[in-house]
């Protein structure tokens, strides 16, 4: 059978854990997913040979014509107050990015968006001053790019991949009416990204200077292994059940999880009920758990069949289960066409300082 991309679409996630990969019965809504297929990082043949499978007759390009989310290592997605009297000042953005994100304008492509619903935001009429920052190095965007190409991959569309996640929580959680503000975490090998959403959007932003690699060396330590590589190789694998060992390897992540979770509840006065942890290999699912033991809350297990029916995407009975893994969310998420998965490329952008 002739799979044209003119009547299929196709959707490609890459994060540090796997590259997933869709096939769709249609490029736009409503559609039906058809296949599931997923590959490790980093593996040219295992994502040539997801590739030849996804679609099996290649375009006249050669490209496979794709919406694309990405989670690189250094993409900024956060919260932020804006000083409504300030933005026409010279110099504000300058400031707002030098002095709370760390980053250099000039560097990153950045755009903004409300943090309530993911729509654009309008600076000329500036009425709502909660808003997400989301952006990546525009080095990145050139690397990105590149290798996608080299990959057989045409972006269609870049999208931040945990833009387009947290647009899918706030969704989701609206969907099923849920009132429970949650905690949601990408956990990756030096950094977490950690964020506090509700069905009215994204509550809260902090990015935690600690990952999984933090980890090992207590790994290593408590079980007297003979060096971090060992200790390492140990972690990573599924031959070792670390859950009793979780409090104690999470303990600075948990810290500053605390810290943040008791800030937000101190100035809304709602309590965090759930977490969320995205990304995780299913070796290190464990995680999730040991964290909300720890924080004294649940775990969320999204169930993403109804809510995707809900907007024109549809489930067939064979990819349910697959679904409702939670390292497919983010994937997910970018079929959802809601204002909440507007992604940075496509958000307002931050005008440009006068020299």
């Amino acid at each position: 059978m002739f799979l044209s991309q003119k009547t299929k679409g196709f959707f490609v996630e890459m994060n540090d854990q796997a590259i997933m990969l869709a096939r769709t019965s249609a490029p736009t809504l409503p559609f039906t997913i058809e296949e599931l297929r997923e590959c490790p990082p980093n593996d040219a043949v295992a994502l040539a040979d997801a590739l030849a499978q996804i679609q099996p007759k290649k375009s006249p390009t050669g490209y496979l014509h794709a919406v694309v989310g990405v989670y690189p290592a250094k993409r900024l997605v956060r919260r932020h107050a804006l000083e409504l009297k300030r933005l026409k000042e010279a110099g504000y953005f300058t400031e707002v990015f030098s002095q709370q994100f760390r980053v250099e304008q000039d560097k990153f492509a950045i755009a903004i968006i409300n943090s309530t619903d993911g729509s654009d935001y309008d600076l000329g009429k500036a009425a709502n001053k909660e808003v997400l920052f989301c952006g990546l190095p525009n080095d990145d965007i050139l690397a990105l790019q590149t290798s996608l190409l080299e990959s057989s991959i045409y972006p269609e569309r870049l999208e931040l991949g945990t833009v387009a996640m947290l647009g899918g929580v706030v969704d989701s959680l609206s969907f099923t009416k849920s009132k429970t503000p949650t905690l949601v975490l990408e956990i990756g090998a030096d950094f977490t990204h950690s964020f506090i959403v509700s069905a009215s959007g994204v509550e809260a932003s902090r990015p935690i200077p600690q990952g999984l690699d933090a980890m090992v060396p207590i790994v290593q330590k408590e079980l007297g292994l003979k060096d971090e590589e060992s200790a390492k190789r140990l972690f990573y694998s599924n031959t070792f059940d670390f859950t009793g060992m979780g409090p104690l390897l999470t303990k600075k992540l948990l810290k500053e999880l605390q810290s943040s979770i008791g800030f937000y509840e101190v100035q809304t006065g709602q309590s965090v009920g759930q977490v969320l942890t995205t990304q995780l290999s299913p070796k290190l699912a464990w995680l999730d758990v040991a964290i909300a033991n720890a924080l004294g809350i649940s775990s969320l297990k999204l169930d993403p069949v109804a809510w995707l029916q809900s907007r024109q995407v549809t489930v067939p009975d064979n990819l349910v289960k697959q679904a409702q893994d939670i390292r497919w969310f983010g994937l997910l998420s970018l079929m959802a066409h809601y204002h909440s998965a507007s992604s940075a490329a496509n958000g307002t952008p931050v005008p440009e300082e006068k020299k």
